[in-house]
């Protein structure tokens, strides 16, 4: 059950995140932009967002075979250079630990993302890491027909 519609209780707040989510759409590939939603929220735990994010990347046209993939991407075959980098960083980002983002996991992700769109890159898995925590903690009602 739905603890919250925090749109309702604090709009401002939420636009606000709203208004990241409209800059990441804008500025990172669409591909690579599901794909990382995808892994961060299966990390998370975010069954709202998995389901939100699977979706709307099939309407775009990706395989069913690469986005069960996600799951598992290092063992994957069907992910090129730079989805595996922005899934590797995502994989970091999300699980943050006491010594932050490894830098072997920076260095790869560097090497094939323009300081700016690693920049983006960034933001968006901030982004989908602030949308799982918004819908985990309020436990966000997955549509029952879509």
């Amino acid at each position: 059950m739905q603890r919250m519609n925090v749109a309702e209780v604090a709009p401002e707040a939420y636009q606000s995140v709203l208004g990241l989510e409209k800059y990441v759409r804008a500025n990172v590939d669409h591909t690579v932009l599901e794909l990382v939603k995808l892994r961060a929220s299966m990390l998370n735990g975010c069954a709202y967002c998995v389901d939100m994010h699977s979706r709307d990347a099939m309407d775009a046209g990706e395989s069913h075979r690469r986005l069960f993939a996600v799951a598992a991407w290092r063992e994957a075959p069907f992910f090129d250079e730079r989805e595996r980098t922005a899934l590797a960083l995502t994989d970091a980002v999300t699980r943050l630990g006491e010594h932050g983002v490894p830098d072997d996991v920076w260095e790869a992700a560097a090497k094939v993302w323009p300081e700016r769109a690693l920049a983006d890159l960034v933001l968006a898995i901030a982004t989908i890491n602030v949308w799982n925590r918004i819908a985990v903690t309020f436990r966000t009602d997955l549509p029952t027909e879509v």
